[in-house]
């Protein structure tokens, strides 16, 4: 019967007397007007009426990239339906390989693709030039075209890079947010001021322009005061941001100055009117990194200044020199007398200590802050031992994450790693998020497992296996819907008034049934 049905789904022919239920799926993104919804939909439409088709359900992300299934809610909510036998259609209808998805990983989307397939549902690219039959030629095709879709974008962000270079050496603003003291104006391709961008507003006609220009007075007093303190009076930036916190000064909505806030004013070459750009990219949802200083773009006066430019590169001189002056005994020389001052060292003393460095300038300089520390003669609660038994049990922490994401898999769900370390897509419906918490504290103490992963905290629910301080296995699970955690930073007790108590599994048994009903109750 199944062969059947994709014979007739398949093959060209009239009009058939029992029309075959069909769902469409429509991906619009921004590459191209060809791909608008409408476009898809006539097309497809147009197919189905041919083929004998007819289309009783419709999937549609709105202006949404295909690089990633976590993104595409319409892409999420069709494979959930499939999964679930909840649909009521037998075929699937897409414009094109590319309309599917531009995953980079190709069989990513043959993973989609083979759901639905195993499902008893077939999915049907319209616009090319083969039938999806299962055939060796396309078979080929598919993994050809899937490349293809994904170099795409590849070839895409190139291009995109360079159209941003161009218009940034022009002197147009290609960032999100332009920092404190600074806003967004958009301006049309004749150079006519067309107002402000709010915060989170965009440009949506593709002539328009964005150029930077100064904020509300109070926040360029404010930045101009930075720069007078630091280059006339050359106090430190904590000392400013001190200052700024006494007068009341907000640095961003519920956020007061600090040490690094003040420095992110004074190494900024924005307030001179620079723009710099391309100083760290994200390509293609990959991970951020710092690129060298050879590669970015630099665009002078491009749009009026804040601070004289002269101050600005004075501040910047004061810092190079200051950096460039830190050796590793100067360094050291400061941790010492303020460990004696505090009789205690941690990033928030070293972070609110006056002319110190930041502890991450300490991390870099010495590899860690517990090297650091070792150093002046410190030894911190959170022992050298602590941090060496952690680093050797990595391996063991990895081992046991694979095995509970292979244990999901084997239970018949669904299972895709996300971009995000240790966090999976369960059968499309929700992310989870697999940690191995180790035993903080015991002795004397109540036992403590201190759960802290800021990561985890951007899935649906985060899987937490205990394990004791040696790593020796997994003591007990948890399943926790991390909007019920109150902040990046708990502790799983072991008594009954423990937060997570009632997310409580003696076994990975009770953990997998609770996966289990939250894949079918997900929606």
């Amino acid at each position: 019967m199944q062969s059947d049905l994709r014979t007739r789904i398949i093959r060209p022919g009239p009009m058939l007397q029992a029309p075959v239920r069909a769902a469409q799926y429509l991906r619009m993104s921004t590459d191209h007007q060809k791909y608008s919804t409408q476009n898809q939909a006539d097309a497809i439409g147009e197919y189905a009426s041919r083929r004998g088709f007819s289309i009783v359900r419709t999937y549609a992300d709105e202006g949404r990239s295909g690089l990633r299934f976590e993104n595409r809610a319409a892409l999420k909510e069709l494979i959930s339906d499939v999964r679930s036998g909840l649909a009521e259609y037998e075929a699937i209808l897409v414009y094109d390989i590319s309309r599917w998805g531009r995953f980079q990983d190709a069989d990513e989307s043959a993973y989609y693709e083979f759901i639905c397939r195993e499902a008893g549902i077939q999915v049907i690219y319209c616009a090319e030039q083969f039938d999806n039959d299962g055939s060796l030629a396309s078979a080929i095709l598919k993994s050809v075209k899937r490349v293809m879709a994904g170099e795409y974008s590849r070839e895409l962000s190139k291009k995109v890079f360079i159209g941003q270079c161009m218009l940034v050496r022009r002197g147009f603003w290609q960032g999100a947010q332009p920092g404190y003291g600074l806003r967004r104006a958009l301006v049309g391709a004749d150079g006519r001021s067309k107002g402000m961008l709010m915060h989170g507003e965009r440009k949506n006609i593709q002539s328009d322009r964005v150029i930077l220009v100064p904020g509300p007075d109070d926040e360029v007093d404010t930045v101009r005061r930075i720069f007078h303190a630091y280059v006339n009076n050359r106090k430190a930036a904590n000392e400013i941001a001190a200052d700024l916190v006494a007068r009341g000064i907000a640095y961003r909505e519920n956020r007061a100055w600090d040490k690094r806030a003040v420095r992110k004013v004074l190494t900024s070459e924005k307030y001179a009117g620079h723009i710099l750009f391309n100083r760290a990219s994200r390509k293609l949802s990959s991970k951020q990194v710092s690129n060298e200083s050879h590669l970015w773009v630099r665009s002078e006066n491009a749009f009026q200044a804040i601070v004289d430019p002269a101050v600005v590169n004075a501040a910047l001189a004061i810092d190079r020199e200051e950096r460039a002056s830190r050796s590793d005994e100067g360094m050291l020389l400061q941790l010492r007398k303020l460990l004696e001052e505090k009789g205690k060292l941690s990033c928030r003393i070293i972070n609110n200590a006056s002319g110190l460095p930041h502890s991450v300038s300490y991390r870099k300089r010495f590899g860690s802050l517990q090297v650091a520390y070792e150093r002046v003669g410190y030894r911190s609660a959170r022992s050298c031992d602590y941090i060496e038994i952690r680093k050797s049990l990595g391996p063991k922490f990895d081992e046991i994450i694979a095995s509970l994401a292979m244990a999901i898999a084997g239970a018949g769900l669904g299972v895709i790693p996300s971009k995000r370390r240790n966090s999976f897509i369960i059968d499309g419906k929700f992310t989870l998020a697999i940690v191995v918490v180790r035993l903080a504290s015991h002795g004397r103490r109540e036992p403590r497992w201190i759960f802290q992963n800021r990561t985890a905290f951007r899935s649906d629910q985060i899987a937490a296996i205990r394990i004791d301080a040696r790593g020796h296995g997994p003591i007990d699970y948890y399943l926790i819907p991390s909007r019920e955690v109150p902040s990046v930073r708990f502790t799983l007790g072991s008594g009954i008034k423990s937060l997570a108590h009632r997310y409580r599994f003696e076994t990975s048994t009770g953990l997998m049934e609770q996966i289990r009903r939250c894949a079918s109750e997900a929606t």
